[in-house]
């Protein structure tokens, strides 16, 4: 799966790992998403993580990727229909 077709998957419920942010705090921070808004993933523990200052390792299909979350900004349904270039 290409990093393109990555940015249209349905994350709620995929497990991820925080690799870099600009919250030092937050890096190694693992666990499932168990929601998601325009700006941020909900996790599981109820912790809030802005999308656009993170770069997620998440499991999707049995392959490991890691995706900058500025692609991630917008809504879920918005963010399905969106192109990159």
């Amino acid at each position: 799966m290409n990093d393109k077709k990555l940015v249209k998957y349905e994350f709620i419920g995929t497990e991820m790992e925080i690799i870099d942010s600009k919250n030092t705090s937050l890096i190694g921070l693992k666990g499932k998403i168990s929601d998601e808004t325009k700006n941020m993933f909900i996790m599981d523990k109820g912790k809030r993580i802005i999308k656009s200052q993170c770069i997620f390792k998440m499991r999707i299909n049995k392959k490991n990727s890691n995706i900058d979350g500025k692609d991630l900004v917008g809504r879920p349904e918005d963010r399905i229909k969106k192109l990159l270039r």
